[in-house]
């Protein structure tokens, strides 16, 4: 009875969505207080039942309920526990509820949580997201009904992709998730303001910590599933820039133009429509990446269907919500008045510029990930690979370094050029002096890499320049939530910078004794055996490893066997150090005894992924701090 239920509980929260619908837009057209409070209410209940039927998805899952279609092609009743739960979202049916699940609290919490939006446009806002609940409800009932009953039932279920068995499945795919679907409260609140006419600081603050919240999963998402595609893979890349890959950085990049420009909005009341624009491209991205993911276009490990009949109906839907969004700002972006003005040199105008490069880098992503679609659909086969991204967006993201780390020691509405300059010396001289020590040391490095890891050096020190003569004890949440991203994102440069620049990699193939050497460190092949895990067989490879004649440890890669699906994965070993890590692979034996290994050393490599960290913990730190300002705000009106 378990599917029933959630299958009930999945009609139910769409019918509360069409009744949100209902309400929302009665309150907007002047509806009474009861009504507003019926909204909320309802739009309370709608999240609860979409939880109530992902929760009980996950306990079919946990189950091992084999009478269920979904479970029994996308689990087993042998595997760990952990891959039970998390395979509930590591398919197609199960993440595509998770999806609505997300956009249905995410709509509660909007419902619960916001009281200083005019009653009207919270209304219309609310009305947008159980809008576009309706469309995946349908989509979930019609399409891809999670809880369809297997008759007879499977004896043990097919398995899960072996290369989905990690702990990285448990969290990646739900913080994108968070993200994507966060992005869709930003585009109902544009919606809302557009449909009411009610573009200004308010509304701003209003929508700003949705877009924070959306933009710090994205970071985890995206940095998490980078170290995860890493380490699970055995290609020893971070980023290969794969569509799925780009599907979840292009809303990214979107959120992130987003977030500076909402804060402009909020704080000096300007760029007004560019913000109501970008509020739906945002979303749009994260239409086009779940089309991309789910539409069986793409071939990868993170593409989660095959069947091109469903992914019409995710274009159908992408076509409803951002044509008719487009066509509503199209009609109502001559009222949106043009708010503050303000100088070129400006903290204003760095934001400016930092959402213009943003958007060319996104659209450079945008075409670089669609043509090759577009052009297979017209009969031509071609690729584009990481030899155009690093060309075309390497040299923008450089410029977008300059004005990340201009902006923050600007004034508002205007300054002077010569005394951001005098700010900004120190940073340059550290950060060329920095670049001319690395070339020094090795003049045959790839030009650009090093030339990033000035740039860093030279963000990194700017970053914390806001800092400077202030009380720290006293300086807002905020402020030190947008010097420690802006850290994290130097930090992040460095460490691309310092792999690509210094990375050293070695094929081989030796025998149980031999030895081969890579970077600074000394490998020795000293034995191949067999290993058995839960649910896999393996050849395992035992090396030893010293580093200069220091100390020796020892690495175990292997060649890991899956019955259920019949699957063959390499596992990779890796040591981390202070100043990198070391990376291995073990491939395939041949008929003389020899075993192929792959072997990186990849100096301050790391450094990428805490870079992540440090982005994202900075925006949690400005969500909290945005939120207690407002708080205490709310309270002294309250009080006044």
């Amino acid at each position: 009875m378990i599917a029933e239920a959630g299958l009930a509980a999945l009609w139910l929260a769409a019918a509360f969505a069409l009744i949100q619908l209902a309400l929302g837009i009665g309150v907007a057209r002047g509806g009474s207080e009861e009504l507003m409070l019926a909204l909320r209410r309802i739009t309370l209940v709608q999240g609860l039942l979409a939880m109530a039927a992902f929760g009980l998805l996950i306990a079919l899952f946990v189950n091992s309920d084999m009478s269920v279609l979904l479970v029994a092609t996308n689990s087993h009743s042998a595997k760990p526990l952990l891959y039970k739960i998390a395979g509930a979202w590591g398919n197609h049916e199960g993440s595509m509820l998770l999806w609505v699940t997300v956009l249905a609290v995410a709509g509660a919490g909007v419902a619960l949580f916001e009281r200083r939006l005019a009653g009207k446009t919270l209304a219309a806002t609310l009305g947008a997201q159980a809008f576009i609940g309706l469309g995946f409800y349908a989509f979930l009932a019609f399409a891809s009904n999670p809880f369809t009953r297997l008759n007879p039932p499977a004896r043990d279920g097919q398995g899960l992709n072996p290369l989905l068995q990690d702990p990285g499945l448990a969290f990646h795919p739900p913080t994108l998730y968070f993200g994507y679907v966060g992005l869709s409260v930003a585009f109902s609140f544009a919606v809302g303001a557009l449909l009411m006419r009610d573009v200004g600081p308010a509304f701003a603050r209003a929508m700003r910590p949705w877009v924070l919240a959306a933009w710090i999963f994205l970071t985890i998402g995206i940095t998490a599933g980078s170290y995860w595609a890493y380490y699970e893979l055995g290609w020893g890349g971070w980023w290969f820039w794969d569509p799925v890959e780009n599907a979840s950085l292009m809303p990214w990049l979107a959120a992130t133009a987003l977030l500076h420009s909402v804060t402009v909005l909020a704080t000096r009341d300007g760029l007004r429509a560019w913000t109501l624009m970008l509020a739906l491209v945002a979303f749009a991205m994260s239409m086009i990446g779940t089309f991309l993911v789910r539409s069986g276009i793409l071939v990868s490990v993170h593409a989660f269907a095959v069947d091109p009949t469903r992914g019409t109906f995710i274009l159908a839907l992408l076509g409803i919500y951002i044509g008719g969004a487009l066509a509503l700002f199209g009609a109502r972006v001559g009222t949106v008045t043009q708010g503050a003005t303000f100088r070129i040199v400006s903290r204003e105008g760095a934001l400016v510029l930092n959402n213009l490069l943003l958007t060319v880098i996104l659209g450079l992503v945008f075409i670089g990930t669609l043509y090759p679609l577009v052009a297979q659909a017209m009969g031509v086969q071609l690729s584009i690979g990481a030899p155009f991204f690093d060309k075309t967006i390497a040299p923008i993201a450089l410029v977008l370094v300059l004005a990340t780390a201009a902006g923050p020691l600007l004034n508002w509405r205007r300054d002077v050029l010569n005394t951001l300059l005098g700010k900004l010396l120190v940073p340059v001289a550290l950060g060329g002096m920095g670049f001319a020590l690395l070339f020094m040391m090795n003049p045959t490095a790839p030009m650009l890499p090093l030339l990033g890891i000035g740039f860093a050096i030279f963000l990194g020190v700017a970053s914390v320049l806001p800092l400077v003569r202030r009380k720290l004890r006293r300086t807002p949440l905020h402020i030190w939530g947008m010097v420690i991203a802006h850290l994290g994102v130097a930090v992040s440069i460095g460490g691309m910078g310092a792999d690509a620049a210094f990375k050293a990699e070695r094929l081989t193939a030796i025998e149980v004794g031999q030895s081969a050497t890579v970077g600074p460190f000394r490998i020795v092949l000293s034995d191949v055996r067999p290993a058995l895990g839960p649910n896999w067989s393996a050849v395992e490879a035992r090396l030893t490893v010293t580093r200069e004649g220091g100390t020796a440890f020892e690495l175990r890669p292997q060649q890991r066997f899956f019955s259920t699906p019949p699957t063959n994965t390499s596992e990779a070993a890796i040591t981390t150090m202070l100043d990198g890590q070391l990376y291995t692979v073990l491939g395939a034996g041949d008929a003389e005894g020899r075993w192929q290994l792959r072997l990186w050393w990849k100096p301050f490599v790391t450094l990428i992924w805490l870079g992540g960290a440090l982005i994202a913990l900075g925006g949690l730190l400005a969500l909290i701090g945005r939120v207690r300002r407002e708080r205490r705000a709310a309270e002294a009106e309250e009080y006044a």
